[in-house]
């Protein structure tokens, strides 16, 4: 089986890391056709579209696609009238829109030989993706005074709790934990909460917990291995997620699988200009770790878990690390430590 998988290359460090995984994927003998796509700043240096629709029905005809973080440019660009929101707005939340994701799952787990302030760490943060604060609606009623708007709608919770419940399930998961703040927003999160309760009645082989979003932060940071699962709207699940990532190493051990409709896309958050970093000096691990999850999602156990143990392997060894890891090696001279590990 070749996989027909759409790579989408966003600039900036995306430059250095692609090459580096697609050598890897070769390598663990992964079979992938690539579609390649630029977008975001990459698209736009060369006169392209921040969004182009090209790259869009690429993703819908393909089902799956491997992303880069989509740099903004440095400049923003000139607010014309008519002008697009993927030319004004977040390349990354447009690009979601764009193709209906509605759910993020971000799974956040220890690496061996990457240092963390917590171990035996091995959770799912699944983030609702379209509505809240996100939505992205405010004004100004008068000057000084600004109003932004949470959208919460029944359709979208259930929607999005069947995806995150089943998602739990079928990944062998035991307790699925809502985070809200219905103790104060007793409309907007006390309907998000409602919808919870309703449709984990139908799956009552997982525990169903709740939990009000500032006590979930301090529980984190105090004893995160107690959470499996944890569901919830798009501006917490944006804080938690980072806040998770910051608890099993960093952006070394994040990734991402952005979910709509007959669509995953598994996506790298972590990026930045090669200015700032230097050209052949991008961390590989922000993006081959969503792709070894493409892979073993798809059905290719073996060679996943082969690549998921090399990654272990070299930063346990810790000799051939790029500078971010501690060390001095080029992302060329990591990618191949970690073929040779394979």
């Amino acid at each position: 089986m070749t996989l027909r998988v759409t790579l989408i290359q966003g600039g900036g460090l995306g430059l250095d890391q692609v090459p580096a995984v697609q050598r890897i994927l070769t390598a663990a003998g992964v079979p992938i056709e690539w579609e390649e796509h630029l977008a975001g700043l990459a698209s736009l240096e060369r006169g392209g579209e921040a969004l182009p629709r090209a790259m869009l029905d690429s993703v819908r005809a393909n089902g799956l696609a491997l992303k880069t973080k989509l740099l903004m440019p440095h400049t923003p660009p000139p607010r014309t009238e008519g002008a697009s929101a993927a030319r004004l707005g977040n390349f990354n939340v447009q690009f979601r829109h764009q193709l209906g994701l509605f759910a993020s799952v971000r799974p956040l787990k220890n690496l061996a030989g990457l240092p963390a302030r917590f171990q035996g760490v091995d959770m799912l943060v699944i983030r609702e993706l379209t509505e809240d604060l996100y939505a992205a609606i405010e004004h100004e009623i008068v000057p000084g005074v600004v109003q932004s708007l949470k959208v919460v709608t029944e359709a979208c919770c259930k929607r999005f709790f069947h995806f995150a419940l089943d998602w739990a399930r079928n990944h062998g998961r035991k307790s699925v934990c809502c985070v809200h703040k219905a103790n104060i927003l007793k409309l907007a999160d006390g309907l998000f909460l409602e919808a919870f309760r309703t449709a984990a009645r139908a799956y009552p082989e997982l525990q169903a917990r709740e939990i009000i979003v500032d006590n979930c932060c301090m529980q984190m940071v105090s004893r995160p291995q107690q959470f499996d699962v944890l569901v919830m709207g798009n501006l917490y699940g944006d804080l938690v997620s980072d806040l998770g990532a910051g608890i099993v190493g960093g952006v070394s051990a994040t990734a991402g699988i952005n979910v709509g409709e007959g669509v995953r896309v598994y996506e790298s958050f972590h990026g930045g200009s090669r200015e700032s970093v230097g050209v052949d000096r991008a961390n590989p691990l922000p993006l081959l770790l969503p792709a070894i999850d493409l892979v073993e999602e798809v059905g290719l156990i073996d060679p996943a878990r082969r690549m998921l143990a090399a990654v272990e392997k070299v930063l346990t060894a810790g000799k051939v690390l790029t500078p971010d890891l501690g060390g001095t090696a080029t992302t060329s001279q990591m990618a191949a430590a970690l073929i040779a590990s394979l």
